[in-house]
């Protein structure tokens, strides 16, 4: 794992807290720049953040508060948006307020300049990273790769079935695996489908015979297509009063890894919220160069390369 985590997920180890116990170990971590976390609590009239510290308080001011506000190319939203959340730092001064109480001067900039610079400059297509999802849009999840420094995973690299919305997988705060996708002039895409599995290992989940649970994605005039897993769907015969979005049990009539098919019959449907749930991962390396969906038998040949 690296040193360098989405913001949130360094704020309680052990090591961090031990920093932010003392204005001594405080002042170390200060020449040594070392990145530490804390919430934010508050950001003032001047777009200021005020950063809770335990023993003292904290401030980021507004041009230190991300990479490219100072240059303009970065909303002050993304300032804003960190109250009440957790903020990667490090502490470049030490001062008082106008009552005589002590100070941190903070820089969130600096610490994602140092993550970009030691961390994501040195990630290539293919490299299996963590992530945290910052928020959600129609056309895809944002997810924090380290420091707060946000990429962009489209909605069709989610997973291989097929969704109307990225809020279907994930939630935001979420802690997920990514694969860099691309690195276009600095900007990194992500992607996600090719760490759910292959069909066949979602397909060994399942037995004919069985009836299961499933999502409805979508309804054809020859039948109706049914998610039994992210990477993994159905056919079914159509029935009377199945839309889209439903949750459905379904029975599986057949499997054949040959045409990549699963043939269902649907019991039931109703209409209900799915609830979404960590993803299942069938991939653990840090690196992944090709990823091959497709049965060895298939004639249909379906694979990614990074």
């Amino acid at each position: 794992m690296t040193g360098y985590l989405p913001e949130g997920r360094l704020m309680n180890t052990s090591q961090n807290i031990k920093t932010l116990s003392s204005v001594s170990s405080m002042r170390e971590a200060k020449l040594s720049e070392k990145i530490l976390e804390a919430k934010a609590t508050v950001c003032d009239a001047k777009h200021n953040l005020i950063v809770d510290l335990g023993i003292i308080k904290g401030i980021i001011p507004r041009e230190e508060g991300a990479v490219g506000i100072k240059e303009g190319t970065v909303r002050d939203i993304a300032v804003i948006s960190r109250v009440n959340r957790p903020v990667s730092f490090v502490i470049t001064d030490f001062t008082t307020t106008d009552s005589g109480a002590p100070l941190a001067v903070l820089s969130r900039e600096k610490a994602q300049r140092k993550c970009i610079e030691n961390y994501i400059k040195t990630l290539s297509v293919g490299d299996v990273v963590d992530a945290r999802i910052t928020h959600l849009e129609t056309f895809g999840a944002f997810a924090d790769i380290g420091c707060g420094v946000v990429a962009l995973m489209p909605i069709d690299a989610i997973s291989i079935s097929r969704i109307e919305h990225p809020r279907e997988r994930f939630c935001v705060g979420m802690d997920i695996k990514a694969i860099i996708k691309s690195i276009e002039n600095g900007r990194i895409s992500l992607s996600h489908k090719e760490l759910l599995g292959t069909w066949q290992q979602n397909a060994d989940n399942f037995t004919v015979g069985e009836t299961v649970s499933g999502v409805v994605r979508s309804v054809e005039n020859y039948g109706a297509f049914v998610e039994l897993a992210p990477n993994l769907a159905g056919l079914s015969e159509l029935k009377d009063g199945v839309k889209v979005g439903q949750q459905a049990s379904v029975y599986i009539k057949s499997i054949i890894p040959s045409k990549m098919k699963i043939k269902l019959i649907i019991i039931d449907t109703f209409d209900s919220e799915s609830v979404v749930k960590p993803p299942k991962y069938f991939y653990d390396s840090d690196h992944i160069r090709e990823f091959v969906y497709s049965p060895p038998e298939c004639e249909k040949y379906i694979a990614t390369k990074f």
